[in-house]
């Protein structure tokens, strides 16, 4: 019998064989949540120009050395400066020039005092008149309230590196830049792969015997969550032409990686592992870890190619701990897997694996606790539903007490 092979070694080996996509050109709208494939440098300065921080008045900071309370300064108002508009003439001694929020500081200018600091009320905002003189009633520092030309940015900065995902964030700031298409990873196309005569989709009729062909729905979802494109094909009845013909179709779309599920235990008479070993290179690994024991991993016609455990909960359990992290590095996507240290509010078993346990997180006078979901049988989906974590019991240890410690790898953020 093939000895049980650790979770961490099976997880090296297979990310030692993921390649990171190559990129693809799309449109700034289309780029959120996608990949940044080389490092983007900006070609300007960011503000492009000297600008007003605030609605106010901008002048010369020494006019405003005797200002005060008791003694207000006031100067003639020159121009009005709107946003969008280009001054077209210097600031003098003695003047002043209403400016709006983001407008361009005119020439001479070396401070903005706010509207609140002077005598005018500008109740009726860009549409006030223009007063003839400006009184304000403080000193102002040099370059108060002026955003300096490339504060933010300077032309020739690197301002993303490769491998950053884009969020709206990085969306404003591309745009800043003009910046309309981005060269990002291209998306992985994934292909979940189903089979049996028990299985029917979701708009079929459940007759007896029959079961709803979850799994396929369950990759979906989970393959989007980590940035890739899901393709689901037809189920395949259990039969070699049917199997052989849903693993070519599959083929034919030209895919970055495969998932099937069920019929990869070790010893299992199955059809789908005869098709599996006529069409590509695949190991039958039995892992050290529970639920999920059993995985089909190798290559399809140089596809890379997961054979998953069927039940849906170690359907589950093996995407998050082994493709979830390959499917990131050929999405080209930062991973860092998210734990906690938490408490057990109750016993926990295991059979000597590392096992993955679902639990329900609370906080309690500062602690973590740690409640399982109740039945942990890898056919029970509810768990999963209910699970805020994966409580890791490590091999060897086949009971805990209450107050044990444990690492649990986060499913969801937490509600607290």
């Amino acid at each position: 019998m093939q000895p049980l092979l650790n979770v961490d070694t099976a997880l090296a080996n297979i990310l030692a064989d993921m390649k990171t996509l190559e990129a693809e050109t799309v449109s700034l709208p289309e780029s959120h949540d996608r990949v940044i494939a080389d490092d983007i440098v900006s070609p300007i300065d960011l503000p492009p120009f000297d600008n007003s921080a605030m609605d106010g008045y901008a002048i010369r900071y020494g006019d405003s050395a005797t200002a005060d309370h008791a003694n207000p300064v006031s100067l003639s108002v020159a121009m009005d400066i709107l946003a969008g508009s280009a001054p077209d003439r210097r600031l003098e001694p003695g003047q002043a020039a209403r400016i709006m929020t983001g407008a361009p500081i005119p020439a001479g200018a070396t401070a903005v005092i706010p509207v609140e600091d002077t005598d005018d009320d500008w109740s009726k905002g860009e549409d006030s008149p223009l007063p003839a003189e400006v009184r304000f009633f403080r000193q102002l520092d040099r370059g108060e309230n002026i955003r300096r030309v490339g504060e933010n940015i300077e032309a020739g900065a690197t301002i993303m590196r490769a491998g950053t995902v884009i969020g709206p964030a990085e969306v404003g700031m591309l745009a800043g830049i003009g910046c309309p298409r981005v060269d990002v990873i291209r998306q992985p196309k994934v292909v979940i792969l189903s089979s049996g005569d028990e299985l029917v989709d979701i708009y079929d009729e459940l007759r007896p015997g029959k079961i709803r062909d979850t799994n396929g729905y369950t990759l979906a979802g989970l393959i989007r969550q980590a940035g890739g494109i899901p393709i689901r094909l037809p189920i395949a009845k259990d039969n070699l032409e049917s199997i052989r013909a849903l693993y070519r179709r599959a083929l034919e779309i030209n895919p970055d990686l495969l998932i099937s599920t069920a019929g990869v235990s070790v010893g299992a008479a199955d059809l789908v592992k005869v098709v599996m070993n006529e069409l590509g290179d695949i190991d039958f690994w039995r892992i050290n870890m529970r639920p999920g024991k059993p995985l089909a991993y190798g290559t399809i016609q140089g596809v890379p190619f997961f054979g998953l455990p069927g039940n849906p909960v170690s359907t589950m359990v093996t995407f998050e701990i082994l493709v979830k992290p390959a499917l990131a590095k050929i999405a080209g996507r930062p991973f860092k897997r998210e734990t906690v240290k938490a408490i057990t509010a109750g016993p926990l078993k295991s059979d000597g694996r590392r096992s993955y346990n679902r639990v329900i997180l609370s906080q309690e006078k500062g602690r973590i606790m740690a409640q399982t979901t109740g039945i942990q049988s890898s056919g029970a989906l509810m768990s999963m539903v209910k699970a805020d974590g994966l409580a890791i019991i490590p091999e060897g240890v086949t009971a805990l007490p209450p107050g044990s410690e444990l690492n649990v790898i986060l499913l969801r953020e937490p509600d607290w």
